[in-house]
């Protein structure tokens, strides 16, 4: 008998899949739990136009994504970093500092989750910091960090 996956079985698929499965496993337990529906016409009809739906957002989703870091790549945002004698710093610029100073100055709510810091800024500078805004895009925003005493 044929299902359709309307979740993710171990073992068996991944949602969406349609898979062949002996009757009784798929009456008792796929069926009965409504991990799975039989794989009839109007079914798999139905998938298909699901899957064309899913993968219209996700293109326009990654392009969204490509036109806002070309958006970034022109923008900057400054942030202070508190120094001391000898131009040493007290503490580092964090990714939710960064984030924060994002939102203030440019009206941007960028994660600071998927900001991408190599290594902590403790130094005054211009820095790039890479923002990931999809798993196939990521954005370059310039950060521009100032010294107060």
């Amino acid at each position: 008998m044929e299902v359709i996956l309307l979740e993710d079985v171990k073992s068996l698929g991944k949602k969406g899949d349609m898979v062949t499965v002996s009757e009784g496993y798929a009456r008792n337990f796929l069926l009965k739990k409504k991990l799975g529906v039989e794989a009839t016409a109007k079914n798999k009809n139905d998938l298909k136009l699901k899957k064309q739906h899913e993968e219209k957002v996700a293109l326009e989703q990654l392009e969204d994504a490509k036109a806002f870091a070309e958006e970034l790549k022109e923008k900057s945002i400054t942030v202070s970093i508190k120094t001391g004698s000898g131009g040493r710093s007290f503490g580092s610029v964090s990714t939710k500092e960064l984030a924060q100073a994002a939102k203030e100055q440019l009206g941007y709510d960028l994660d600071k989750k998927k900001m991408v810091l190599d290594a902590p800024i403790k130094t005054p500078g211009i820095f790039e910091l890479p923002i990931k805004l999809h798993p196939k895009v990521t954005g370059k925003l310039k950060v521009i960090v100032k010294e107060t005493k």
